[in-house]
């Protein structure tokens, strides 16, 4: 008959380490999912809803771009380097809007 030992100290603690490591890691993996799934919700909340009054904002084409419109307050809202593409189209821009173009590109 074989005469099994007791696990050693040092074993257990390897073990208990393991185990501890294990539920880190699953608590990090579920903060991570938690933190993506917020992000969508987030989005979903705010994407295409005006800033200013929180209507829906619907994309309308302005020659070869769309801008974001409401129609509920007349806002309009340009993404990154659409200010700089409605420029370009125009031959002569209008003063006021080379001043706002000059002004945002600082």
């Amino acid at each position: 008959m074989a005469d099994f030992e007791k696990p050693s100290n040092t074993e257990e603690e390897y073990f208990a380490r393991e185990e501890i490591e294990k539920k880190r890691r699953l608590a990090l993996k579920q903060a991570e999912e938690l933190a993506k799934a917020e992000k969508k919700k987030l989005k979903e909340l705010h994407h295409m809803h005006c800033p200013k009054c929180g209507m829906k904002m619907q994309a309308v084409k302005k020659g070869p771009i769309e801008v974001d419109s409401c129609f509920h307050c007349g806002g309009i809202f340009l993404d990154k380097g659409e200010l700089e593409a409605l420029v370009k189209n125009k031959r002569e821009a209008h003063p006021v809007m080379e001043a706002i173009l000059n002004w945002v590109k600082k």
